[in-house]
């Protein structure tokens, strides 16, 4: 189902994740994408909390766990769905990822059918 009123914010340091991403959410949603933790933050002060982020764990400077930590602590953004795109796959790692504040866990590589799914779920 289409429904351009559902923003989704893309953070991901990997330009051809990053574009193969936004590609197949913005044929379903209005999509941001920002490069790292550093032209996300400076977008969110731009544009309304989008429904929901998908953030990189690990990019330069800011982890996106840092980001999402700040992120949590902010009112407008306490109640965004988070899932985290990671090749960080150990048990410790969705540990902490979840204890950020993230709702979902997606590893690289990952099926785009499955990663839509998970998605459309958080945002239900």
């Amino acid at each position: 189902m289409v429904d351009k009123s559902k923003t989704v914010l893309v953070i991901e340091d990997d330009e051809s994740v990053r574009n193969l991403v936004v590609r197949a959410l913005s044929e379903l949603y209005t999509t941001y994408q920002a490069g790292d933790a550093k032209a996300a933050l400076k977008l969110l002060e731009s544009i309304r909390p989008p429904h929901l982020i998908l953030c990189a764990v690990m990019m330069p400077g800011m982890s996106g766990t840092e980001l999402v930590r700040q992120l949590k602590q902010a009112d407008a953004f306490k109640n965004v769905p988070i899932i985290f795109l990671t090749a960080k796959t150990g048990p410790l790692d969705v540990i902490e990822g979840i204890n950020a504040g993230a709702r979902s866990y997606v590893t690289k590589p990952f099926q785009m059918k499955d990663l839509l799914e998970r998605i459309a779920k958080a945002m239900r």
